[in-house]
């Protein structure tokens, strides 16, 4: 009986999923945050809006342990951001690459 106690204790331990699709962040939300005026408001959506979409394209090629790392990092602070989520997954990324 206490031989099942292990598996039954890791399966209680798994990961938490990463969802199959990209997060949803408050883009104008962020935006604001930052401040500054309607050219920079502009400017941030504009990139924020190109980091979701090449996010949406990548999604599924980074691993999920990185989703989490990085969906942690990129939303601390209060703000969430697809640029600095998009940054943290390409660097983890090319720093598994590298070593290869």
């Amino acid at each position: 009986m206490l031989l099942h106690l292990p598996i039954v204790m890791l399966a209680t331990l798994s990961p938490i999923a990463v969802s199959d699709t990209v997060p949803k962040f408050d883009i104008v939300r962020e935006c604001r945050f930052e401040g500054g005026s309607t050219v920079q408001f502009q400017r941030c959506s504009d990139d924020e809006g190109e980091a979701l979409r090449d996010l949406q394209k990548a999604w599924t090629l980074f691993a999920g342990a990185d989703k989490r790392n990085c969906i942690a990092e990129a939303t601390t602070g209060g703000s969430a951001s697809y640029v600095e989520l998009l940054t943290c997954l390409e660097m983890a990324r090319d720093s598994k690459n590298s070593g290869e």
